[in-house]
């Protein structure tokens, strides 16, 4: 279904629910002070615009109706968060009482919302699964003993980008970031590559799965249309993952029966470590279990790495001086020309401060995976109503006057300060906060320096037919040309 048809039929559900949802608003206790928000038919006159960007039209109204604003879209309550002060309300002061999640209609399938890390209810079994993510697989430890399948990768990467400066190729760092990501999270989670070994139409599944994932989805909005699936989103997505499974099926089978063998040697990565909870108890981690937590993982990880790596490499392109710094840094600690390891970006300061100010400016998850009252809750004044689905506006924080200059892009306002991204400080939380905050941050974060800070390392940057930087446009694609500094092994 094309964008146009989607559109129209989004206001024509929205139109049907209209009355309903006045007369559900008119009929609340006259006690009950829901947060402001725009009507009905201001939502309606701007409906394109939620549909291209709704983080900035969010923004925008939540200058006239502050940071704690309702939006009524269809059936559905949604309360918009837009401020350090507020987002700390609901991921902190009241984590408990807002760690349920809202449920997409395309994640169930393969009912995958009843095994899901990221959509499970707070519940026993989410609380098992968060507990393995937090002490077996992305311990520091654990990260640290698999360091050498990411350095294979990146050598990859780098030689990739070492043939484009060859020819003068101009590389599209989304789509090589992309397949940088895939590979990388891929190799720490089963030692190989994802797809390599299967046929060439399973080729583009992960990327293909994460455009379906992220196609807003009537049927959320509107319950009733859930059986007709109108966009066909949760057909496609159900096919996709259907294949991922299949592809898993074939991974997990042929490690358990490497495994039999007494001079089995363990790959260090993720499919060993859950192998080896299964092998302890079953009932805590059995196949079905495992090829749903790493969809969870490849899933969330893939799309939200590569362009937070796409983004960084803009704004370092689009600013030749900060661009130089970040270089003479890396030339210091580590020497022209090397790859970074993992071991190295505790010494780089300035790098981890460009990071910082990528992810402040463009957030990877520009609205944070929704949350959901788990039972009427006051905030600010306001009663945000047991059900109601609650958006962090990451995006519009991160452009608050809590920042001076908040529209520059600049690292040095992180140099000396304690602000990191861990989810301790509301002013920056790209992948949130308390009970519900992203279990694999700290590998992104890895995968983050370590592919920026090798790129820039071992390649000057300069765009393709000659276009000046202040020409970029940030909303498309970087596409840039790599110069070797030094020759990449």
């Amino acid at each position: 279904m094309d964008y146009a048809t989607s559109a129209l039929l989004f206001l024509l559900t929205c139109t049907v629910t209209y009355f309903s949802t006045s007369l559900y608003a008119r009929t609340r206790n006259s006690n009950y002070k829901l947060p402001p928000g725009p009507s009905f038919f201001t939502i309606m006159s701007n409906v394109v615009d939620f549909y291209n960007k709704p983080q900035q039209t969010l923004a925008k109204f939540a200058k006239f109706y502050g940071p704690v604003m309702l939006i009524n879209l269809c059936t559905e309550t949604t309360v918009i968060i837009s401020s350090s002060d507020m987002a700390k309300e609901i991921l902190h002061t009241h984590d408990s009482l807002f760690s349920d999640r809202s449920v997409p209609h395309n994640t169930t399938t393969h009912n995958h919302n009843n095994f899901s890390l990221v959509f499970l209810p707070f519940s026993p079994l989410w609380q098992h699964l968060r507990k393995i993510c937090h002490n077996n697989l992305f311990s520091t430890k654990t990260l640290d003993a698999s360091q050498e399948l990411r350095r294979m990768k990146l050598k990859d990467l780098l030689n990739d980008m070492h043939k484009s400066s060859l020819t003068g190729e101009a590389v599209d760092i989304g789509r090589a970031a992309f397949k940088a990501c895939i590979n990388f999270l891929s190799y720490t989670f089963v030692s190989q590559d994802f797809v390599e070994s299967l046929d060439d139409e399973y080729k583009d599944i992960v990327s293909t799965l994460l455009k379906a994932v992220g196609t807003p989805n009537i049927s959320d909005h509107f319950p009733v249309l859930k059986i007709f699936d109108p966009q066909g989103i949760k057909k496609h997505t159900t096919n996709y993952v259907s294949k991922v499974f299949y592809a898993l099926d074939i991974i997990i089978d042929k490690r358990t029966k490497l495994r039999e063998s007494e001079d089995y040697i363990s790959n260090n990565d993720m499919l060993d470590t859950l192998l080896d909870i299964s092998k302890q108890d079953i009932q805590k981690m059995d196949k079905k279990q495992i090829k749903h937590l790493l969809l969870d993982l490849l899933v969330a990880g893939t799309d939200t790495t590569a362009y937070g790596l796409e983004r960084a490499m803009s704004e370092l392109v689009r600013n030749p001086e900060i661009m130089s710094k970040a270089k003479k840094e890396l030339e210091e600690i580590i020497g022209l020309g090397n790859p970074v390891e993992e071991s190295d970006i505790d010494r780089l300061p300035y790098l981890q401060a460009v990071v910082k100010e990528s992810l402040r400016l463009h957030p990877p998850a520009p609205l944070l995976l929704p949350r959901k009252a788990r039972v009427d809750v006051e905030i600010s004044g306001y009663i945000i109503p047991k059900g109601a689905q609650v958006l962090i506006n990451e995006w519009a924080i991160g452009r608050t006057d809590i920042w001076e200059d908040a529209h520059l892009f600049s690292p040095e306002r992180f140099i000396g300060s304690e602000i990191d991204v861990k989810g301790r400080h509301f002013k920056l939380t790209p992948f949130g906060s308390g009970r519900r905050i992203c279990p694999g941050s700290p590998l992104a974060v890895r995968m983050l320096h370590l592919m920026l800070g090798s790129l820039i390392n071992s390649f000057d940057w300069k765009l393709e037919n000659n276009m000046e930087f202040k020409d970029m446009d940030l909303d498309k694609s970087l596409r840039a040309i790599p110069v070797v500094l030094n020759k990449v092994y």
